[in-house]
C-alpha cells in the first residue's frame, strides 16, 4: 500500500506540474494542434475517409472585430465580466433543465477554450471536473484577450476546419481580418454543431440564428 500511495502522490504532483506548465506555455505559444483535431483525424481514417485538417494560427489583431463580437454574442455575452464561470447562465440552465427533455449547457468561452486545448469533446463528470480545473488555470494565467485569441483559432468551424482564418478562406475566399458582420454571425451560428450546420450553405434555421446573433452583436462592446 505504501508503494501505491507513493506512486499516486507522484502522479498527482506530476499532473499539477505538467498542467500548470502547459497553461503557462500556451500563454505565449500558438496552439497548432488540439486533442479534438487529433480525434477527428482518427475518426476520418477509421471511416476510410481522406484526412482533413485545415488550420492556420493568426494573432488576434488579424481577426475581425466582427468575428470577436459574433462569438461573444452567441456563446458568452458576459465573457469580459466573469472569472470563467457564468453564474447567471448556470442558474438559468439549472432551472430550465428541470422541464427540458434535452439539457442545455452554460459553458463559457473560457470553459470551451480549456476543453479545446487540453481535453477531449465527449462529456462526462470526470471531463467536466478537469475542464473546471483548466478553466481556473487559464483565467489565472491568461488575459481575456489571450483566451479569446486561442478560442478563435481553435474552434471547430466545419468538417476538418478549425479557426477563423481557415473558415474564412475555405467558405468565403477571404481572411479572418476581412470577415463581415454577416459572415461572422453565420460562422458563430454553426458553433453548437459545426459538423451539422454550415456557414457556406446555410439553412433557413441558420439564417434565423444569423439574424439573432447580428442583433445581439450590437450590444457587445470590445475593450480598447
Amino acid at each position: 500500500m505504501r508503494k501505491f500511495f507513493r506512486l499516486l502522490r507522484k502522479i498527482i504532483i506530476w499532473f499539477f506540474i505538467l498542467s500548470i506548465g502547459g497553461v503557462i506555455f500556451f500563454k505565449f505559444a500558438p496552439v497548432h494542434l488540439t486533442p479534438l483535431m487529433g480525434i477527428r483525424l482518427v475518426q476520418q481514417i477509421s471511416n476510410n475517409e481522406k484526412p482533413k485538417l485545415h488550420h492556420k494560427w493568426v494573432p488576434i489583431e488579424s481577426i475581425s472585430d466582427n468575428m470577436k463580437r459574433a462569438v461573444i454574442a452567441s456563446e458568452d455575452q458576459r465573457f469580459f465580466d466573469h472569472k470563467g464561470f457564468d453564474k447567471v447562465e448556470i442558474k438559468k440552465a439549472i432551472n430550465e433543465n428541470k422541464s427540458r427533455k434535452k439539457a442545455r449547457g452554460a459553458s463559457t468561452i473560457s470553459q470551451q477554450t480549456a476543453k479545446n486545448v487540453f481535453l477531449w469533446p465527449k462529456s462526462s463528470w470526470f471531463r467536466k471536473s478537469l475542464e473546471a480545473y483548466f478553466t481556473v488555470l487559464i483565467e489565472l494565467f491568461w488575459s481575456k484577450e489571450r483566451i479569446l485569441e486561442v478560442y478563435l483559432n481553435s474552434m471547430e468551424t466545419g468538417d476538418g476546419i478549425y479557426g477563423a482564418e481557415s473558415v474564412a478562406k475555405i467558405n468565403y475566399n477571404s481572411t479572418a481580418a476581412e470577415l463581415t458582420s454577416k459572415q461572422s454571425a453565420l460562422i458563430a451560428a454553426t458553433l453548437p454543431n459545426p459538423l451539422v450546420y454550415s456557414s457556406k450553405k446555410p439553412s433557413s434555421y441558420m439564417r434565423k440564428r444569423q439574424s439573432q446573433i447580428l442583433r445581439q452583436m450590437n450590444n457587445i462592446v470590445l475593450p480598447e
